[in-house]
């Protein structure tokens, strides 16, 4: 059996080095994604190192989160949803809420470690040949993949649920490339600036909770009122992210595909902006620290 596992991961690395030559990317960028997915696999193993649970506390967190939302939002306060396919009760609201913490849970995590990344590995930036523009996206990257396993506890719940999975699921890629990139960009930002004003970190805690309050979350988009809600949808790419994650995962459809286009676009410009400002405050960032 180990024979064959081995033979199978040798053949597999092969098509994936022959599938290599077939992109326009320099062996230079392949060595810095390497490098990228061993930092991430060394950042997921020392979060929880030493802990019975390891990697599922970020899930177990996630669920604690989502049965206070559920208790006050839906038992409390009565908040009521109906979901195609799903049925109209407590579980569901929680299904809802789930899907929406997902993507806001990954995305403020990973920026909010982002930016003490550059601080905190002092070590690093002073060596001349580590890449530097990695630094803001291993925490980006690593909270992305704990993610994951909430998803699939998520998918497990919704195919218990409606006995079946829906077919839109294959479009969720196309949702995390804006999420990715807005975290990323912010990420850039806010690492090269706290070299400079280590206020930013607790700054950035202050705007992120107000930015989830501000997000149709924990309350459904219909609870803002008619003349703000599409304020809010068009000028906060969390609510269309959000959004999109519940319409695939939960009732199969698509929509917001205009907003969608918005937010792609918003999330490259500011990711271009946040590795600028990143790359032109970089070399001083040695004689800071």
């Amino acid at each position: 059996m180990g024979k064959v596992r081995r033979s199978f991961k040798a053949k597999l690395q092969n098509q994936i080095q022959k599938f290599r030559h077939w992109l326009p990317i320099s062996s230079q960028t392949w060595l810095k994604l390497e490098l990228l997915k061993a930092l991430v696999g060394r950042n997921l193993e020392a979060r929880y190192k030493g802990s019975i649970l390891g990697n599922l506390w970020p899930l177990i967190n996630q669920l604690i989160q989502l049965l206070i939302y559920t208790y006050v939002f839906s038992i409390v306060l009565k908040v009521k949803l109906s979901l195609r396919g799903l049925p109209d009760n407590d579980f569901t609201f929680g299904l809802w809420l789930f899907a929406g913490l997902l993507p806001w849970t990954a995305f403020s995590n990973g920026l909010l470690q982002a930016t003490v990344a550059v601080v905190e590995q002092p070590n690093l930036v002073k060596k001349v040949v580590f890449p530097l523009a990695l630094l803001p996206l291993v925490p980006i990257c690593a909270t992305f993949v704990e993610s994951m396993i909430g998803l699939a506890t998520l998918l497990v719940m919704v195919a218990f649920t409606t006995k079946s999975l829906p077919s839109t699921l294959v479009l969720l890629p196309l949702v995390w490339i804006p999420q990715l990139l807005l975290a990323m960009g912010l990420g850039y930002l806010t690492s090269a600036l706290t070299v400079f004003l280590r206020d930013i970190p607790q700054t950035l805690g202050v705007a992120l909770n107000f930015w989830f309050y501000l997000t149709p979350i924990i309350y459904p988009a219909s609870a803002i009122p008619a003349e703000w809600r599409q304020w809010i949808l068009w000028l906060n790419p969390m609510t269309t992210i959000a959004e999109l994650y519940r319409d695939i995962i939960l009732t199969g459809t698509i929509n917001h595909q205009t907003e969608w286009g918005f937010v792609l676009l918003l999330s490259i410009g500011l990711f271009a902006i946040g590795i600028s400002v990143y790359r032109r405050l970089r070399p001083a960032f040695a004689d800071v620290l």
